[in-house]
């Protein structure tokens, strides 16, 4: 047995789901100012780790701000960009509390070597009772939970990308206190300088005015001053009118690199000039498998094939070439342990599922709602309702499928990858490499698609693993069937419903059972309706399948399931699905003011063309509020989405162009899922593979989309990268159902129209 199967690892390395650090105090070295916001009050940071960064004369310390010697700031962000325009918002936060000019802002990526953490989206995730209601709303536990958050992301290597926290968390706790924190610093130097009062100077454009002197500065000429000021405990922040970055549809940093070529993503990166060897791999089939023989004579004697590893929890083969390499593994013969899986298919599964709801049956199952008296009002009620729901697994399916490059030699291990956690890859490379976490470089590169896929650090670790085992620098990729097959899904789920309507159609009770645990937990809840009697509840079962983070994790499952029901009950209790809701949502006036904008937007009620119909959805997820209408063609053979139209409320619209555009995307994202899309079971393992038989929305087929953006709570700010998926899948079966009356309860639609 070779070395790299005893010193295999688990087959998995799961994404531990914390969150950040903190803003350290500032400083000045070489020249350049370093602000920030400390961890407690007057806790300095202690000695500070200098940093590469691109200009003379620049250090970066544990700080989200830098100012340098052309007057440019550089806001340092904790955050990975994967297409979602985070990074440049949360730069543009900063930039308006610092009064800086946008085209006098850089944006960087925050180092992975364990200083950057944010303790603001580790308390959002784990304690959202101990934020404050406004940014700079500093209590007297401020400082204890500064420290306590701090140390938790620390411990769990947290430096995330996910959750729709980078702006609601880090962006309005953390760069908008720095941005506002640095504009003090430097007009307290200005004032100590010219010997005039703080308040009578003004700043604007990265330069401080005093105005009855005349005297004026920029900002990069009062820096070595400025650090030495200090450091407010509690700045003050713009208020809502004094915008003038936020709220605005400020060009995105990263757009030019993306158009002109120049961005690097994970499949670009690796050490240059360097002897770089490319591998191939492919792990089992069956979960719980390991690798238990090879055949790999045709496969040696192949153009272009270096080595052939059985790494025990997968098999690789590296060549001078990808194409070498995958063409030579796909002749490889290998046989596989067994597992108590090996015969589950899809079918069986789904019986097991619901097994476990019938033993559960209309009261048993771990509560995760329980108010007022659901059984004693369904004993009451003038009609009963019942429903059942399904959904499959799910993909990813990022366009750029898992990739690593990692170099290991002397004791040290560099990684170029494409990840939403790049301290926790960075952990798995070192494991891989078998060296420590502080000897391992990560090299920063664009995502080609997360989603939540790239939250978990396994790819890293086989490329590690595999550049150890060869000597080589090597540059790993998965082919898309491997991506397809190795996943961490979205959760199959069925959910059961049963509502109980009085004799003037008023919904009085609601049972929900189903079988997944919820990520996150109020994904299945209904509070922001009206309805007095609730019990919801979980029945446990174990998934044949690796589980993961999916856009908009639980909600995605629980939109469709919650809003197709409530579509249920307005039907049999003779009302309108609009005014139905409207009546449940009387005590939710941002909900009722999504919804009524959502319907207004799409004309509810106006005559359509025969064969089209409308339906709508509202869910409320990662702290934005979004209602969808969708308008669908069922004239032809399968049902054609025509239109969305979208009413989102997130609090305020940082860059409204960018949650606009996130919204467009979770709305594809969720149609193309609702649509097309199911991973499936045979023999214990996935049967699909690549984009034949899991299907993308092209195009032409994609329907156009309509965005409403409502500012209904500038102090507390949602997400923007998931809140647009949930009600699609609804919205579209509901508008099925106004067309020609079929009620679509299982997805994907597609099955339905074969």
């Amino acid at each position: 047995m070779s070395d790299a199967e005893q010193n295999k690892p688990e087959r998995s390395l799961a994404a531990k789901w914390t969150r950040r650090g903190f803003i350290g105090a500032g400083v000045l070295t070489g020249g350049a100012l370093v602000i920030g916001v400390a961890v407690r009050t007057g806790n300095p940071i202690g000695k500070l780790k200098p940093i590469v960064a691109p200009g003379d004369g620049e250090a970066l310390v544990n700080s989200w701000v830098k100012i340098d010697a052309d007057n440019i700031v550089t806001a340092i962000v904790p955050h990975c960009e994967m297409g979602q325009g985070a990074n440049s918002t949360i730069a543009q936060m900063l930039a308006d509390e610092m009064d800086v000019s946008w085209d006098n802002v850089r944006v960087m990526d925050a180092p992975a070597d364990g200083n950057y953490v944010s303790q603001h989206a580790a308390r959002m995730f784990v304690g959202p009772g101990t934020l404050p209601d406004k940014p700079n709303a500093v209590g007297f536990m401020e400082p204890t939970y500064d420290g306590l958050f701090t140390q938790v992301a620390k411990l769990a290597s947290a430096y995330i990308t996910g959750g729709s926290s980078s702006v609601r968390a880090t962006g309005q706790n953390g760069m908008r206190i720095a941005g506002a924190a640095a504009r003090e610093m430097l007009v307290a130097a200005a004032a100590k300088e010219w010997g005039v009062p703080a308040g009578e100077i003004t700043t604007a454009d990265g330069v401080l005015t005093h105005g009855s002197s005349g005297k004026t500065a920029t900002y990069a000429s009062l820096a070595a001053a400025a650090a030495e000021q200090e450091l407010p405990n509690a700045p003050r922040i713009k208020s809502v009118d004094e915008y003038k970055l936020m709220g605005t549809a400020a060009p995105r940093k990263d757009i030019p690199l993306k158009v002109d070529g120049s961005a690097m993503f994970g499949v670009d990166g690796g050490p240059a000039g360097e002897n770089l060897r490319y591998a191939a791999v492919k792990a089992p089939p069956v979960v719980g498998s390991s690798v238990a023989s090879i055949d790999a004579s045709t496969a040696k004697g192949m153009g272009g094939v270096l080595q052939i590893l059985n790494m025990g929890d997968f098999v690789a083969v590296v060549a001078d070439s990808y194409w070498q390499a995958q063409q030579a593994l796909n002749t490889i013969k290998t046989t596989y342990t067994e597992t108590e899986i090996d015969d589950l298919d899809s079918e069986q599964m789904f019986a097991n599922y619901a097994a476990a709801l019938d033993e559960a049956g209309e009261s048993g199952g771990s509560s995760k709602a329980d108010y007022g008296d659901a059984s004693d009002a369904f004993a009451n009620a003038a009609k009963k309702v019942e429903a059942e729901y399904r959904v499959p697994f799910l993909a990813h399916a990022t366009m750029e499928p898992m990739n690593c490059t990692a170099w290991v030699r002397d004791g040290k291990c560099d990684i170029w990858t494409g990840t939403q956690v790049p301290l926790m890859s960075r952990d798995g490379a070192a494991e891989g490499a078998g060296v420590s976490a502080d000897n391992v470089t990560m090299h920063t590169v664009f995502l080609g698609g997360g989603f939540g896929r790239r939250l978990t650090p396994e790819y890293a670790n086989q490329a590690a693993r595999l550049a150890k085992a060869t000597g080589y620098p090597i540059k790993m990729l998965w082919s898309r069937e491997e991506d397809t097959a190795q996943d961490f899904y979205r959760p199959a789920d069925i959910s059961r419903f049963t509502g109980g309507l009085d004799e003037n159609g008023k919904l009085v009770s609601w049972n929900n059972i189903h079988c997944t645990d919820d990520e996150p937990a109020e994904a299945p809840l209904v509070e922001f309706y009206d309805i007095p009697n609730v019990a919801i509840r979980g029945a446990e079962v174990e998934p044949p399948l690796r589980l993961g983070a999916w856009r908009s994790v639980a909600h995605s499952q629980h939109g469709f399931f919650v809003e197709s029901f409530v579509d249920e009950l307005a039907h049999e209790a003779g009302k309108d699905p609009v005014e139905f809701r409207r009546e449940l949502l009387a005590n939710s006036p941002r909900h009722l003011a999504v919804l009524n904008g959502a319907a207004k937007m799409a004309d509810w009620g106006s005559e359509l063309p025969e064969g089209h119909g409308r339906g709508i959805a509202i869910a409320r997820s990662f702290g934005s509020i979004v209602a969808e209408v969708a308008e669908v063609d069922m004239t032809g053979d399968k049902p054609r989405v025509v239109k969305i139209y979208c009413c989102v409320d997130a609090g305020f619209a940082m860059n409204p162009d960018g949650l606009a555009a996130q919204m467009e995307s979770g709305i594809v994202y969720g149609l193309t899922a609702a649509l097309y899309d199911e991973i499936t079971i045979k023999n214990g393992a996935v049967e699909q593979s690549n984009f034949h038989d899991y299907h993308m929305m092209r195009m032409d087929d994609a329907p156009e989309i309509a965005v409403q953006i409502i500012n209904g709570a500038p102090d507390n700010l949602g997400g923007a990268g998931e809140p647009g998926l949930p009600p699609a899948a609804a919205a579209v079966t509901n508008a099925i159902f106004a067309a020609n009356g079929q009620r679509i309860r299982e997805l994907p639609i597609a099955k339905h129209f074969a």
